[in-house]
């Protein structure tokens, strides 16, 4: 037996064990209905916390004629629970697929529960090898957050990659589009598309209501292309990342217009060669975004790290 079957196989025998803590637990998420039996399920738009298990995101339930499709799988084995009973409640039928739409913990490491059950892990295969990468790193970040909330948690990726960047499945019926269009927030994001009902589940290419994060692994050029092509579908309903759910028109006013500026304005004073402060100085204060959340402790970093990336591709 290999290294990864003993593991799934203490996960499996271990369910019944650690189950009772998850399903006592008072933590939900919001819940909306975006198109028939196409579920959002909305998390709080403020940072991990032991209360919420680190479900500062939001994420997706859809039922099929052949059990549920749940969009991404929480950032621990527990939080894995709690999305597992809400697609249970939402359609009366197991889950039977995952699809990670990224990187970001909260996206994937509850898939070893999931794998353990024997439900199907889906991801691209660039997202799996990106997630592989950040693994030992997200672990060490949510261990003093989620402390034994953690316990159970290994980073196991999808076990069906697929090698495209453009992928259509059929589960259980339902047309399922999964499209990668370039590296963003952390490199490998992707989007879940259903065309028949013109829902996209953005994943972490939208943050609306609150601010957007550039983090060391995040290309804000890239991301900004990324975010024009989730526009040329042309969606009806938006389930970002993070925040409400919303429409184009929103997602356009909280992510792409922020992208728009941290990208023209760090561009060329990176090509100028103005140097790290002088962007801070002039692009730190940006009022027409300060009405989001987070905005005070995220904009001036992102500035500074956006700045660093376009000064390393020099």
């Amino acid at each position: 037996m290999t290294t990864l079957s003993r593991f799934l196989s203490c996960l499996a025998i271990g369910t019944a064990l650690i189950a009772p803590a998850a399903a006592s637990d008072t933590f939900s998420l919001d819940h909306r209905e975006v198109a028939a039996g196409v579920h959002a399920l909305v998390g709080p738009t403020g940072g991990r916390t032991y209360d919420n298990h680190g479900l500062n995101a939001n994420f997706g339930v859809i039922d099929t004629a052949e059990g549920a499709v749940l969009i991404d799988s929480g950032a621990s084995r527990q939080g894995a629970q709690l999305l597992e009973a809400e697609a249970t409640r939402l359609t009366g039928k197991p889950v039977r697929w995952v699809i990670n739409t990224g990187v970001q913990d909260h996206r994937w490491l509850g898939n070893g529960y999931f794998r353990g059950k024997g439900v199907e892990v889906i991801a691209l295969a660039r997202t799996a090898e990106a997630q592989e990468k950040n693994a030992l790193a997200q672990l060490d970040g949510l261990r003093p957050v989620l402390k034994e909330r953690l316990d159970g948690t290994a980073p196991v990726t999808a076990d069906r990659r697929l090698e495209g960047a453009h992928e259509t499945l059929d589960l259980g019926g339902r047309l399922v589009e999964i499209h990668y269009f370039a590296d963003a927030h952390f490199p490998g994001d992707v989007v879940v598309w259903l065309p028949q009902e013109g829902v996209a589940f953005a994943g972490d290419h939208v943050y609306v209501d609150r601010l957007l994060g550039i983090l060391p692994q995040s290309n804000a050029e890239s991301w900004l292309e990324a975010f024009q092509a989730l526009v040329a579908l042309e969606p009806k309903v938006i389930v970002p990342g993070h925040g409400a759910v919303t429409d184009l028109a929103r997602a356009q006013a909280d992510t792409g217009d922020y992208l728009a500026f941290i990208v023209s304005g760090v561009k060329a004073l990176a090509e100028d060669m103005a140097g790290v402060d002088e962007a801070v100085a002039q692009l730190g204060d940006a009022p027409r975004f300060s009405r989001l959340a987070n905005y005070d402790e995220l904009h001036r970093g992102n500035v500074n790290r956006a700045y660093l990336r376009f000064e390393s591709a020099e």
